[in-house]
C-alpha cells in the first residue's frame, strides 16, 4: 500500500480553504492594533519613513477583504498587501511565502500547521464569518428606456447586454438587508455564476461598485479560446465595446496584479499567442500595467494618453465620444487588428 499526502495545487482559491483572507491580514499586517473598516496607520512607508496619521483600510465593502492606502494610492486584496509588503517578484511567489509563513502545508513542509494555533488565537470578525464573500441578493426588471439609451452610447443592445449577463436591478439585498438604492439612479447588476457586480454609473467613486465576485474571475474567458491576440481589459464595459471591432477581447475585475492567479496567466498563454493587456491610461492604470506586463510578459495597448485632458482613459469613453472607428482604427495603427 502506497502511503502520502495528496497533492494539492498552490492556488488562491486552495489557500482560501484552510484560513480566510482576514487570516491572512492578521499573519502579515505588522501590526495587530487595526479594525475591519476602521482607519488606521500605514504598513507602507512614507519617503522611507513611517506614516504618523491613520491612512490606511481593511474593510469588505467590496464583498471581500481588501486593502486601501489612501496616502499611496494603493488597493488589492490580501494576495497583493503581501506582494507589496515584502517586495515579491510575482503571484506565485506570493503564494509560496504565504504558504511556507503560515505553515499551510500546500507546497512547503516548513512551519506546517503553524496557521491552526495562530487562528485559535482571535475571533474572526462578524462579517467574515460567510465563506469569504458578502451575500448579494438581486431581484431583476425589465430595461427601462433611460437604461437602454444609457448603454445604447456604448453600441451595446438589449441581445448586447443578455449575452454579457447585464441585467437591470430592481432591488438589491447584502447578508438577507435591503441595501438602499435610489429608484432614480441607474443600476446593472452583472451575474457571473451565482456571484454579483452591482455598477452604479452615476454613484460616486467610493459607492459606484458593490460585488461578491472572486478577483481571479474573467470575463469573457470564452471569447479568447485559441486566438492569435487576447485583448485584456480591466472592465466589462470596456471589453463589451472593444468587442464590437475585436472580438479576441476578455477583461479582469480590476487593475489589480491580483486578478492575474497562476490559473489565469496559464490559461491566456496557452489559448493565444500573444497577450495584450489594456488598462486605464491615467497614472495608476499605467503604473499597474507596466508591472503586470513586466511579470507575465505581455504586450499592452492603452488608450492614447492626448485624451486624457478630456478625461477620456479608457476605451468605452473613448467609442462613446469619438465611434468606434477611431477604436478600430488605432488597433490597426498597433497592429492588433491585421
Amino acid at each position: 500500500m502506497i502511503h502520502g499526502r495528496k497533492r494539492i495545487e498552490l492556488t488562491s482559491d486552495n489557500i482560501l480553504k484552510l484560513v480566510t483572507d482576514y487570516d491572512i491580514f492578521m499573519q502579515f499586517m505588522p501590526h495587530r492594533n487595526w479594525k475591519l473598516n476602521d482607519v488606521c496607520i500605514s504598513p507602507f512607508p512614507r519617503n522611507g519613513t513611517s506614516e504618523s496619521n491613520p491612512s490606511f483600510l481593511i474593510g469588505n465593502k467590496n464583498g471581500y477583504i481588501s486593502f486601501v492606502d489612501f496616502g499611496l494610492s494603493l488597493s488589492g486584496d490580501c494576495f497583493e498587501f503581501v506582494a507589496r509588503l515584502y517586495n515579491l517578484p510575482s503571484y506565485h511567489d506570493t503564494l509560496l511565502f504565504i504558504d511556507k509563513e503560515m505553515g499551510l502545508g500546500i507546497s512547503s513542509d516548513e512551519n506546517v500547521g503553524k496557521y491552526k494555533a495562530e487562528i485559535a488565537s482571535y475571533k474572526q470578525p462578524e462579517e467574515n464569518k460567510e465563506k469569504h464573500s458578502t451575500m448579494i441578493q438581486v431581484i431583476t426588471r425589465k430595461f427601462t428606456q433611460e437604461e437602454l439609451a444609457w448603454w445604447a452610447q456604448y453600441y451595446q443592445t438589449l441581445d448586447d447586454l443578455r449575452a454579457n449577463h447585464v441585467y437591470s436591478i430592481d432591488k438589491v439585498f447584502l447578508n438577507r438587508k435591503r441595501f438602499p438604492i435610489k429608484d432614480t439612479e441607474l443600476r446593472f447588476g452583472y451575474l457571473y455564476d451565482d456571484k454579483w457586480k452591482i455598477y452604479r454609473p452615476t454613484a460616486s467613486k467610493k459607492n459606484k461598485w458593490l460585488s461578491n465576485v472572486p478577483i481571479t474571475v474573467i470575463d469573457g474567458k470564452e471569447n479568447i479560446i485559441n486566438c492569435d491576440i487576447a485583448f485584456v481589459g480591466k472592465s466589462k464595459k470596456d471589453m463589451i465595446v472593444i468587442k464590437k471591432v475585436f472580438p479576441c477581447s476578455c477583461a479582469t475585475q480590476s487593475e489589480s496584479v491580483a486578478c492575474f492567479s497562476l490559473d489565469n496567466v496559464e490559461f491566456l498563454k496557452a489559448n493565444s499567442n500573444k497577450q495584450i493587456l489594456s488598462f486605464d491610461s491615467d497614472v495608476p492604470g499605467v503604473s499597474n500595467s507596466q508591472q503586470i506586463t513586466k511579470l507575465f510578459d505581455f504586450g499592452y495597448c492603452n488608450v492614447p494618453r492626448k485624451y486624457l485632458a478630456e478625461g477620456i482613459k479608457d476605451w468605452a469613453s473613448l467609442g462613446a465620444k469619438y465611434g468606434l472607428k477611431v477604436i478600430e482604427d488605432y488597433l490597426k495603427e498597433k497592429q492588433i487588428i491585421k
